[in-house]
């Protein structure tokens, strides 16, 4: 069919949407509440104006958008593709307003319509596209590679669901389902268009070709159909609009007629619900082998659907794969999408007739790699008999990988079977295993950490013969957040605040910050920002209020552990204390203790039993200590359930302390730390992850550092010192705490529900060495409690962390991929 070049149609706006006026937002507002929702105007609900507002904004991406794309055609711009299985975006309405612009003539034309602008935005669901913080960073990275104006998109799916909704039930967690799309999205544009063809199962057939080369082809294959989901991404103020291109499955067929011709229409619709279901769920659970099976065909479904689209975009102009390295950049965010290195290598050697070594080379300068974990059981393996009863091809090209790559092993350790054993992308055992990580690491030109701990570990213990094998692959890409969400629009009154002084550079240059510093001697600047801090806290405790049923003091100290519940981050340690902390003021009626509302929320994965069991022994304890008066007024315990981006956005202003207490060695960055930082809170934590550049950037005076490092762990792990049991017998408040416990004071004498979590404490051979840092722990928390009695000190410190937090920014982060990994140089993507 032959493409007719058509004029752009009128814009709705009067003017062009880089200068809209009230009036035009509302005139806006207005018609799509006609002609997108059908809505009377004048009996518009609050969620009837927030999809017309959507739509409004979305108008202004698309032309953007538009534009955007056309300049990296006309200039034959290098593409920047970012795999991730998650991309945590949370809501969107707020960030393309303020990215756009428009947020005084926004908040003014909703007013003039009888609504308030935060109510508005309230009403719209959180993108439950991902997790936590992998997913996060993603989103972080979108915002900063649009606002740089690098040729980037992001890729991964759209799902219908996300991971669940979390409730509190009798201090349980019970997940239901996450239907964030039951009102559907108005940021959306289905790109029917991009329909591509994904196989499945099959098998693999050799044939000669007609100048007597073996080839492969991957025949009798399962097909499913993936349609592109496009979500704009806005950069800041600077007309550069970016997308997410997220997958959702479709049927090759709607039906299957012949069952319709003997009358099952039941058995007719199943093959299209059963191929549908890759979309449907964020994380199937991997406990049972469909979770498995459907957790690694989403896995090769959104990579195969993906490359079809960047082998269409780089067709468009170029005929030889000479330049398809210098045009594309593939990166890899964790392993979810490394077998996306097989299917490239698929693409190339078997449709395309590119010689091996040839096709090869190219892979290995388009791929580059981002690790996320330092856990050795934490690293993705998968069957080898799953994998090539799934993809068959791909088994054959993932050892043919490791065929030519053990021979460059052998011959540089020639006799070591031990090296070969080691590094071969094939783990050997009664089950045969490919580990995703060696693939990612062979066949790609960057592996990165997240932080320079991270690196410095993955270098030296868990990837230490590869770190030798490949010298130079390796590198450090310290994480960062985007100060535009998380500090600009979570934040506005600070960020006015920092405004009044220092203007507004900082919202695209977070370096400049560091004005504020003087600032932190200022005793009326100090008042203002201890009035804001304060204001925060009173709207996070009228939200504690409305949600969890319980009234809590701004004025009590907001100490604050938000994150997935999880053993290596340590919600035990902290709920220890606060059982130490409790008996302490039962001990001292009248002691002068510093009031502390103690602050958690975060998710644990359906089938993480141990998990789940600690919520509800947070909320157990919370109950306990909420209902009993003696310590009214001097300690609460809170649980917040649902924790995502907007509860986060809700949090962090609020917060005063930030638990990051993970033990050392386990977290490979982290990004809640920098955004608590930046929003003001003091960190208490370990030297893990990204707190050890923290303390380097903030100053040590101004953080509370406790526990073993990650050399100290280590050496405790392969030569343990005193056992728990030894610390158990010599702490008299170690032992009280652990006794109420096993004695049922939190569990209304039952003596069995919290056996678990004692037996995870008092285990000799406990991996995250809970009780065994836990008196470093109090021995801090006094420090704190100390310093909160100083507000001026206090405030201070609160200052000069967000004056110093400048390199914590992913701009940072993404300037670095694009110089050192893309070669992409950012003054000339613009």
């Amino acid at each position: 069919m032959t493409a007719h070049k058509i004029s752009t149609p009128p814009s709705v706006w009067a003017n062009d949407t880089k200068n809209l006026n009230v009036d035009e937002i509302k005139h806006a507002i207005q018609h799509h509440l006609l002609s997108f929702l059908g809505r009377d105007p004048d009996r518009a609900s609050s969620r009837d104006i927030c999809k017309a507002l959507s739509y409004v904004m979305r108008d202004a991406l698309i032309e953007k958008w538009v534009k955007t794309q056309k300049s990296y055609y006309d200039r034959c711009k290098k593409r920047v593709y970012y795999l991730s299985l998650e991309f945590l975006i949370g809501r969107s309405l707020g960030n393309s307003i303020i990215n756009l612009g428009y947020d005084g003539p926004v908040a003014e034309a909703i007013d003039q319509l009888g609504f308030d602008l935060e109510e508005v935005r309230e009403e719209e669901e959180d993108a439950a596209l991902g997790n936590g913080g992998l997913g996060r960073l993603a989103a972080c990275f979108l915002d900063s590679m649009a606002t740089l104006g690098i040729p980037a998109y992001g890729y991964g799916i759209r799902y219908e669901y996300g991971l669940f909704y979390q409730r509190l039930v009798n201090g349980y967690q019970v997940e239901t389902p996450d239907n964030w799309m039951r009102y559907g999205s108005p940021w959306e544009f289905e790109r029917s268009q991009f329909l591509h063809q994904v196989n499945f199962f099959g098998r693999v057939n050799t044939y000669t070709d007609e100048n007597g080369r073996i080839c492969k082809e991957w025949v009798d294959t399962e097909i499913i159909m993936a349609m592109g989901c496009d979500m704009l991404v806005p950069g800041y103020q600077n007309d550069q609009v970016i997308n997410m291109r997220l997958w959702t499955a479709k049927a090759s067929r709607e039906f299957d007629l012949s069952y319709f011709s003997r009358g099952n229409y039941v058995a007719a619709v199943e093959d299209k619900v059963r191929t549908e279901t890759i979309s449907k769920v964020l994380y199937p659970s991997d406990t049972l082998q469909e979770g498995r099976l459907l957790r690694l065909k989403q896995q090769y479904f959104f990579v195969a659907a993906t490359f079809q689209d960047i082998m269409r975009r780089y067709k468009k102009k170029q005929t030889t794969f000479n330049d398809f390295s210098e045009r594309t950049a593939v990166q890899l965010n964790d392993t979810h999408p490394a077998i996306a290195i097989p299917e490239l290598m698929r693409l190339l050697v078997d449709i395309e007739k590119v010689e091996w070594d040839e096709a090869w080379d190219i892979c290995i300068k388009t791929f580059a790699y981002t690790n996320h974990t330092l856990m050795p059981e934490a690293l993705e393996t998968w069957s080898v008999t799953m994998l090539g009863k799934i993809l068959p091809r791909h088994l054959e090209i993932i050892y043919e990988i490791n065929f030519r790559f053990l021979q460059d092993v052998a011959a540089r350790f020639p006799g070591d079977e031990e090296m070969l054993r080691r590094m071969s992308i094939i783990q050997e055992g009664d089950v045969k295993r490919v580990r995703m990580a060696h693939l990612a690491i062979v066949g790609s030109h960057s592996v990165n950490g997240v932080a320079e701990l991270h690196t410095h570990l993955m270098m030296t213990r868990i990837f230490k013969e590869f770190h030798e094998f490949f010298p130079g692959r390796f590198n450090c890409k310290t994480n960062g957040i985007t100060q535009r969400r998380w500090l600009l629009k979570c934040n506005p009154t600070l960020a006015g605040l920092i405004q009044s002084r220092i203007g507004d550079k900082w919202i695209t240059d977070l370096d400049d910050l560091k004005r504020l510093e003087p600032y932190a001697e200022d005793k009326d600047f100090i008042r203002e920002w201890a009035a804001v801090k304060h204001g925060n806290k009173k709207k996070l405790a009228k939200f504690i209020s409305e949600n969890c049923e319980l009234t809590v003091s701004p004025d009590a100290l907001f100490d604050v552990q938000v994150k997935r519940i999880h053993e290596y981050k340590r919600q035990l340690l902290n709920i220890l204390h606060v059982i130490i902390l409790y008996y302490r003021i039962l001990d001292r009626p009248h002691g002068d203790f510093t009031p502390r509302v103690v602050i958690f929320a975060g998710k644990a994965a359906p089938s993480y039993t141990l998990a789940k069991l600690i919520i509800k022994f947070i909320n157990s304890v919370a109950s306990v200590i909420n209902n009993d008066h003696a310590v009214s007024g001097r300690l609460k315990v809170v649980f917040i359930p649902n924790y995502g981006v907007s509860l986060a956005e809700k949090i962090f202003p609020a917060a005063e302390l930030s638990e990051q207490i993970s033990t050392a060695g386990t977290e490979a960055s982290g990004t809640g730390n920098m955004k608590f930082a930046l929003n003001g809170a003091l960190t208490i934590g370990t030297l893990d992850g990204a707190n050890v550049e923290i303390r380097e950037e903030v100053g040590e005076e101004n953080i509370f550092i406790f526990g073993m490092t990650s050399e100290e762990v280590e050496r405790e792990k392969q030569n343990p010192g005193r056992s728990p049991l030894d610390i158990y017998m010599s702490n008299p408040e170690i032992r009280r705490a652990l006794d109420g416990i096993r004695e049922g004071r939190f569990s209304h004498g039952d003596l069995e529900l919290f056996r678990p979590i004692l037996d995870t404490l008092m285990n000799p051979y406990d991996n995250y060495l809970l009780v065994k840092d836990l008196k470093s722990y109090m021995e801090c928390q006094e420090r704190v409690s100390l310093a909160y009695r100083d507000q001026v000190g206090w405030n201070r410190a609160s200052i000069l962390n967000v004056a110093r937090m400048g390199k914590f920014s992913s701009d940072r982060t993404i300037r670095e991929y694009a110089k050192q990994i893309w070669g992409i140089n950012v003054a000339d993507a613009h």
